[in-house]
C-alpha cells in the first residue's frame, strides 16, 4: 500500500465512486468531495498527496478552487471536465494545473497520469530542507513542524527557505529583499518586517524549535540553536 491520498474533487457521486474503486485498487487513499467549499476547508490543515479537481461545480467552480490552492499549496493538481475548449485548458493551466484530462476518460488512463504526476512531485532527498523539527519540501512548497503541515503563504515559504538556507548568520533586510523579492520590487524594507513578523508568529504558534530573531539595525538572523 502506498499510502498516498488522493482528492477528488466533483459534484457527480458516480464519479466520485468510480475513481474511489480505482484509485483504491492501486493502494491510494481516496477523499472525495463533492463541491470545492469542504475540499479546500480540509486542504487547511491536511493536504492530500494529488487532487483530481472538476471545473463545472455549483457555487465554487474548479478554476476558482484551484486558484485558491495554488495561494498556499504546489500539490499536484489534475483537472477533470467535460470543458474542452482549448481556452478552457489554457485556464488551467495558467492557474497552475498540471494535468487536464477530458470526460469522458477511462480510469486506467486517469490512474497512469496520476502515477506521473506523483513521481514527477516525489522528492529526492535534496529536495527537503531540514533543521531541528522544520522540514520544508522544496519541490512540494510543503512545510511541516514536528510532521505536521503548517500552512503558509508562497512568499513566506521562500523567505523560509532562505532563511534556512543560511541559519545562524545575519541577513540584512536589502539582502532578503533581493533574494526573496526580485530586486525590482518597489514595496521597500517595510514588506520584509511585514512577513518576517508573520513568518515569525507562525512557526512560534506551531512549536518550532528554530526561531527568527531581529539584529536592530541590520536585519533578521534564524537561530538554530535554541
Amino acid at each position: 500500500m502506498s499510502g498516498k491520498s488522493i482528492m477528488i474533487v466533483d459534484d457527480d457521486p458516480n464519479i466520485c465512486r468510480l475513481l474511489e474503486i480505482y484509485i483504491s485498487s492501486e493502494g491510494y487513499v481516496p477523499i472525495a468531495f463533492q463541491s470545492g467549499a469542504p475540499a479546500l476547508e480540509y486542504m487547511a490543515t491536511k493536504e492530500p498527496s494529488l487532487v483530481l479537481l472538476d471545473v463545472m461545480m455549483p457555487e465554487t467552480d474548479g478554476f476558482e478552487v484551484l486558484r485558491r490552492i495554488r495561494e498556499s499549496s504546489n500539490v499536484p493538481v489534475i483537472m477533470l471536465t467535460a470543458r474542452d475548449l482549448v481556452e478552457d485548458k489554457l485556464l488551467g493551466f495558467g492557474l497552475g494545473a498540471d494535468d487536464y484530462i477530458v470526460k469522458p476518460f477511462e480510469p486506467v488512463e486517469v490512474l497512469a497520469r496520476i502515477k506521473a504526476r506523483l513521481r514527477e512531485s516525489s522528492p529526492s532527498r535534496d529536495d527537503v530542507l531540514r533543521i531541528k523539527n522544520v522540514s520544508l519540501n522544496i519541490k512540494r512548497y510543503e512545510v511541516k513542524i514536528n510532521d505536521e503541515l503548517l500552512v503558509l503563504k508562497p512568499k513566506e515559504i521562500k523567505l523560509l527557505q532562505f532563511m534556512l538556507n543560511h541559519p545562524n548568520i545575519v541577513l540584512t533586510r536589502d539582502e532578503l529583499l533581493e533574494r526573496v523579492w526580485d530586486y525590482t520590487f518597489g514595496g521597500g524594507t517595510r514588506t520584509v518586517d511585514m512577513h518576517i513578523k508573520r513568518l515569525r508568529e507562525k512557526l512560534i504558534s506551531a512549536g518550532a524549535e528554530i526561531s527568527i530573531n531581529t539584529v536592530w539595525g541590520v536585519g533578521y538572523k534564524l537561530e538554530t540553536n535554541q
